[in-house]
This record gives structure tokens, sequence and C-alpha cells, in this order.
């Protein structure tokens, strides 16, 4: 019997799911127990519908991330920084200031996790990566100076 999945259930498959369980299993526990319902016109109508928006959400979350990453790419932030004589910083620039600098200039608010640097300790210009979304980043750059 075809059985469309509403919960995750162990060893058959997840929710969501169109799956083929034999007819004793659905009629005794799947359906009593709200596991699953059965594969009729209706129900493969929704999961269909289901399907398209969650692909339809990806590709607006993914056509978004390109965007944010093409208005990164090759850029450069200035950050001021006090130092010592010799140029090396009090504390370093950490990636929650390049985030607060990227905001601040660029008006694109970015997670500081996702920001790929090492802590800077010293003035001058470095590339730093940032991670958009799954296998979409871009590169800029941070300029510290006085």
């Amino acid at each position: 019997m075809k059985v469309v999945l509403t919960q995750d259930v162990k060893g058959l498959g997840k929710k969501g799911e169109l799956v083929n369980a034999s007819d004793g299993y659905c009629r005794n526990y799947l359906l009593p127990r709200k596991l699953a319902v059965e594969a009729n016109s209706q129900a493969m109508s929704e999961l269909k519908n289901r399907e398209a928006a969650e692909k339809h959400k990806l590709d607006t979350e993914i056509a978004e991330a390109k965007k944010v990453a093409a208005s990164l790419e090759g850029k450069t932030v200035k950050l001021s920084a006090k130092a010592g004589a010799n140029g090396k910083l009090f504390g370093s620039v950490t990636a929650k200031d390049i985030a607060e600098v990227i905001s601040n200039q660029l008006g694109i608010n970015i997670d500081k996790k996702k920001i790929q640097a090492e802590d800077i300790k010293m003035f001058g210009v470095y590339p730093v990566e940032v991670k958009v979304y799954n296998g979409i980043s871009a590169s800029l750059f941070v300029s510290v100076g006085e």
C-alpha cells in the first residue's frame, strides 16, 4: 500500500515522503497512529504542492545569496583601530568587528560566524572570505588603519 508519511518513521522514511509499506503495517500501525495518510489524489496533490513550495523557497534563498555575494565581491571596507608605535594593534580585529563594519558601510547584515578571517593584529589590508550560503561565498578586503 502506498502512503504519504506525516511524521518520521524509523526504518521507513521521513516526513512528507511517499513510501510503499505492507497492507497490515499500514492498517494496523501507521494509519491509526496518524503517522501516514493513504496516497490518494488529494494527498498526492498536497505532496506535489509542498515539494514545489520548498523548491521555490530554496531557489529564492539561493538567488538572494548570489545577489548579496555579488554586492560584497571585491569591495574594501575601512576599519580604524588604536595601535602602538610599530603598527601593532591594541587587541585585535575580530569577525564581529568586521561584521559591524560591513553592516555600517555597505548596509548588508552578515552573521559573524559566516566570516572566515584570522584575527587581525597589525595595520594593513587583509583578504576576508564571507560564506553567504552553502556553496556561495564572496571575497572582500578589510583595510585596518588609524
